[in-house]
């Protein structure tokens, strides 16, 4: 870690480039709106050793707003890289200790001056033993590299960056999607998304939910949908409810109390949505105070639609 020392900041410099950021996110330094990027690989633990079989294999996932690595804090521009590194110390502690096959992440940096100008997603993937990596970057230019990004043991295949039209929204949002083979089912293919919708208005977040649907359609693979959705199952005209009726997910007792995600308000922020295909076998929020939001774990295993090959490789 040597290479990331801590650069001091003062107060005045500090604020200048916080405004700044500001305007840049105003649309200046979105990315394209599609994009193939690279899938990474890395040396990680050996996930074949013990392989599971037939229909009783499950996919271990986790969805988790990063926070630009900076934890619970304001602003991450407001505190050192040594901060940074520590909290995302954290999370790999978190990931280690729960082992997904799967994590989906949001406002995950590539390197940015706010936040260390280190990449926080390779960071990760190699300090908890991820085999795949890649990158959706909605932000992409002038100093700052961000967005949405998976890690997976069970490989990344096909996989593509949408950028939401960013003419109404506060900050660019948007998804990464890619597919992984389930375990023991080589003829089963799963596309997994990552997703974080706009914060700031309830109609962009519906636009950006159909953007999605009609996104997904096209793939027609078993899904399993993750992210930050920055709504409530109770809201009135809600992007979950739209998303899952629109492409046949379920929830895990979205109405349930007890499930907050956002550490502020207690509102559960963050889901994951699965195919009828697909069902829960546990569902958990997570306590670690890693960030502003409270990751989500879940155990998914395939129920006999799955099993009898109604989707096969595709």
């Amino acid at each position: 870690m040597g290479e990331m020392m801590t650069q001091p900041r003062r107060p005045f410099t500090t604020i200048a480039m916080l405004l700044a950021s500001l305007l840049l996110l105003q649309g200046c330094a979105t990315a394209e709106r599609h994009v193939i990027p690279d899938v990474r690989t890395f040396d990680s633990r050996d996930t074949l050793s013990d392989p599971q079989d037939g229909s009783n294999a499950t996919v271990r996932v986790m969805t988790l707003n990063l926070a630009h690595g900076r934890g619970e804090s304001f602003h991450q521009l407001l505190q050192k890289t040594d901060a940074t590194i520590g909290n995302l110390e954290k999370v790999s502690a978190l990931l280690q200790r729960e082992r997904p096959d799967v994590v989906a992440l949001q406002e995950a940096d590539g390197p940015s001056y706010w936040s260390g100008n280190f990449h926080h997603v390779d960071y990760l993937a190699k300090r908890a033993d991820f085999s795949h990596a890649v990158n959706g970057l909605h932000v992409d230019g002038l100093g700052l590299a961000y967005g949405t990004a998976l890690l997976s043991d069970l490989g990344l295949e096909q996989a593509e960056v949408v950028t939401f039209n960013p003419d109404l929204a506060m900050t660019p949002k948007g998804f990464v999607v890619s597919t992984i083979e389930w375990p023991g089912q080589d003829h089963i293919k799963v596309d997994v998304v990552s997703l974080h919708l706009e914060f700031s208005s309830a109609e962009i977040r519906r636009q950006q939910a159909l953007e999605l649907i009609d996104f997904m359609r096209d793939r027609q693979r078993p899904m399993i949908v993750m992210g930050d959705f920055n709504a409530e199952w109770s809201e009135e005209n809600n992007p979950v409810e739209l998303i899952a009726g629109e492409l046949g997910l379920s929830a895990y007792r979205p109405q349930a109390e007890g499930q907050g995600t956002f550490a502020y308000n207690g509102k559960r922020l963050d889901w994951v949505l699965i195919s009828a295909g697909l069902e829960f076998r546990s569902y958990q929020v997570m306590s670690d105070a890693v960030s502003d939001h409270r990751g989500v774990v879940a155990e998914l295993g395939l129920n006999n639609r799955l099993v009898r090959n109604d989707f096969t490789d595709r």
